[in-house]
């Protein structure tokens, strides 16, 4: 592990631009909820278990047609939770090296918390590729833009984890709005944000042409394997080099580095070997 730190470390420093890729993993240091499988998640939500529901049931956009009480319950409580919660200091750790690099940076995440923004990383070099909970969008349809949650709040029983009415509106038909995040089997939702983010990913890597590239990547596992699999797909680019930072899942194609660890605690280690 020393030498796996100290070659991240090297990798890193020597870097001219860095991609941070991350996953659900990333925000367990601070403080929010594991929900590593039906267990880990009926741990942080009890009366879901009553119910016999776990992430996949509930992240579903068909209860916001079925149940909207529901639905509002489970995102706006997610809502609220990652409005409160501080983003550890890995993130800015994250921050002062990636604004460091000549090439830039930018962040690929398919965690919808928001939390790269919150850790003062720039709107403008993030793609959240599942969408953002602070963003909301209107569960009829009536236009294809999107916009932000800032002024809307979410009333949660905190026993039941149903939210109270008011639920949000869409400020153009009235009508019931949704999170804009991209749910299982979900076919109606916007991605024209999230595409506009990745249009922008492309455009950076196109800039930086044959520049010495550095992905680190935290937490993202093989469930849902839309981070992993981006960081897999550009080692194919010439000068890229992988660092996956991962407690259980740190396996690794062949020349690259995996540490298996939380983030907040291999991020410091590597901080410290830079230093």
């Amino acid at each position: 592990m020393d030498r796996a730190i100290r070659e991240a470390a090297e990798a890193i420093a020597a870097a001219e631009a860095l991609l941070v890729a991350a996953g659900a993993g990333m925000g367990v240091d601070s403080g929010l909820p594991d929900f590593r499988g039906s267990q880990g998640f009926w741990n942080a939500y009890p009366p879901y278990k009553k119910l016999g529901l776990d992430f996949y049931d509930l992240a579903n956009p068909d209860w916001f047609a079925r149940d909207p009480e529901l639905a509002w319950g489970f995102y706006g409580h997610r809502l609220n939770l990652y409005r409160r919660t501080v983003p550890h200091q890995g993130f800015a750790l994250l921050r002062g090296w990636a604004e460091a690099k000549p090439g830039g940076y930018f962040v690929f995440t398919s965690n919808v918390d928001g939390h790269f923004q919150k850790a003062g990383f720039g709107e403008k070099g993030i793609h959240e590729c599942h969408g953002s909970l602070h963003h909301l969008q209107c569960l009829a349809g009536c236009r294809e833009t999107v916009w932000p949650a800032g002024g809307t709040t979410v009333a949660v029983d905190e026993t039941t984890l149903r939210a109270r009415p008011p639920l949000p509106a869409c400020p153009a038909c009235g009508r019931l709005a949704r999170p804009n995040v991209l749910m299982f089997g979900d076919w109606n939702w916007q991605p024209a944000r999230s595409r506009e983010q990745g249009r922008r990913l492309r455009e950076w890597l196109v800039a930086l042409g044959n520049g010495r590239l550095v992905i680190v990547e935290c937490g993202a596992g093989t469930a849902v394997p839309s981070v992993r699999r981006m960081s897999e797909q550009l080692l194919a680019r010439p000068k890229t080099r992988l660092v996956r930072i991962n407690k259980n899942e740190a396996d690794v194609p062949l020349g690259q580095l995996g540490l298996a660890g939380g983030a907040l605690e291999m991020l410091a280690q590597i901080d410290d070997e830079m230093k």
